[in-house]
């Protein structure tokens, strides 16, 4: 951590003594590659555990998560979600509008996004969008016939290639310098941890990716009939005000896509590790929607997120000093057995509707339902040409301070 990126101070404060201390760094490269054992004894030792190296409270288990989630009001979001409090001193990206607000400066531009994300809105580009997924797909499979198969690397060949031109072109974004989405989208999740060299890695470029960002959220350069110009529009309205407009374009851009990639890539992966589950999706397309959710819970591509206590909180017995950062392990979450049963099973029959991977309460990701889209129509295009997803080698993580996904995950696709 950066001189520049250290905490204000606070009043000394002494640690309970029956709250367990934990050395382990779980910003670094082992244990946000595989964080599952780390997960694991953080919940078997205590419903709250204190961060040594970060000086930091932190939560695994799903109640103590879900409920710092809800409580905006004493855990909150405007100080800023990452380790460090936002800095307002010639910052690299403006603060958002979303995830880094409370109410009531939350309130609007949630409200406008509400509608402009439903499900209803997205039913205009659902039959477009359904017709890309299958001619995606039938690039992919290039001619193949009945039992014969190919193989590739289903991140960039699927989970990022598919996204990457639905969306933005929904969204109205222009054409040229999408490939900055990315790594934009990268940084920033990285920058939610600490200055560690997953940050410096990103630093050398991230200029010219803000300002492809920043020059792509603007009104003339997005697509007057796309989902962005809505937001434009609901600043004509007074909705929101014509300053607040290009935040809320571009906190969209921040985090619509990466998180979209990691969830279609944890699908995939889920399914082929899970055979038996591949086919009974097939023999049942309704559950479909079900398998997005289901990877979502156990893959958890948004790994973690802090919050700031407003005053002394009790969390399960431990009074947190007002301040304090906390950190939420949503992954962890996901996977507590006292939440699900047989939790590192990837299972089509459970109902995974209360995971946390999108978050919880107010601050719950306003962009799921266009990712669910997307994840669905690319599964179900696939579903209805491909009878085998097999693994043909050991996928590799891609590692994020922030989110969790696969750098690499090697199929072989067998046609119906």
């Amino acid at each position: 951590m950066s001189a520049t990126d250290v905490l204000p101070p606070r009043p000394e404060h002494v640690v309970p003594d029956d709250v367990p201390r934990f050395a382990d760094d779980p910003f670094g490269d082992e244990i946000l590659a595989n964080p599952w054992d780390f997960h694991h004894r953080m919940r078997e030792a205590g419903p709250v555990i204190y961060l040594e190296k970060y000086d930091v409270y932190a939560v695994g288990r799903y109640a103590e998560v879900h409920a710092a989630l809800t409580n905006w009001d004493l855990l909150q979001s405007a100080a800023g979600v990452g380790l460090s409090n936002f800095r307002y001193e010639k910052p690299w990206r403006p603060k958002s509008l979303l995830i880094e607000a409370d109410p009531p400066k939350h309130d609007a531009p949630r409200n406008v996004l509400k509608k402009i994300l439903a499900p209803r809105s997205l039913r205009r580009f659902t039959e477009q969008w359904r017709e890309a997924a299958e001619a995606h797909v039938d690039r992919l499979l290039d001619g193949r016939r009945s039992g014969e198969s190919v193989e590739l690397d289903a991140i960039p060949a699927i989970a990022e290639s598919f996204p990457m031109t639905v969306f933005p072109d929904g969204f109205g974004v222009q054409k040229e310098g999408r490939e900055h989405l990315l790594p934009y989208g990268d940084h920033t999740f990285n920058a939610f941890g600490p200055h560690n060299h997953l940050v410096e890695k990103g630093e050398p470029t991230i200029a010219e990716h803000v300002a492809w960002v920043a020059e792509s959220s603007q009104r003339d350069n997005l697509d007057p009939h796309g989902l962005g110009a809505d937001i434009f529009s609901a600043a004509d309205r007074g909705d929101i005000t014509h300053e607040q407009a290009p935040l809320i374009v571009r906190s969209i851009l921040t985090a619509g896509f990466d998180t979209t990639v990691h969830g279609i890539g944890a699908v995939l992966a889920s399914l082929a590790r899970f055979p038996e589950e591949y086919d009974r999706l097939r023999a049942n397309d309704s559950l479909i929607r079900v398998a997005f959710d289901e990877a979502v819970r156990i893959e958890s591509p948004v790994q973690t997120f802090f919050r700031t206590t407003t005053t002394d909180v009790e969390i399960a017995g431990t009074v947190v000093p007002e301040g304090q950062k906390v950190l939420m392990f949503l992954g962890s979450a996901n996977r507590d057995g006292r939440r699900w049963a047989d939790p590192d099973r990837f299972d089509l029959t459970r109902d995974p509707s209360g995971h946390v991977g999108f978050g919880m309460g107010i601050h719950q990701c306003i962009g799921q339902h266009v990712a669910r889209l997307e994840a669905e129509l690319i599964t179900r295009a696939l579903a209805r040409r491909v009878s085998r997803l097999e693994l043909t080698g050991e996928p590799s993580r891609h590692i994020n301070n922030t989110l969790i996904g696969y750098e690499s995950v090697p199929l072989r696709l067998t046609l119906a």
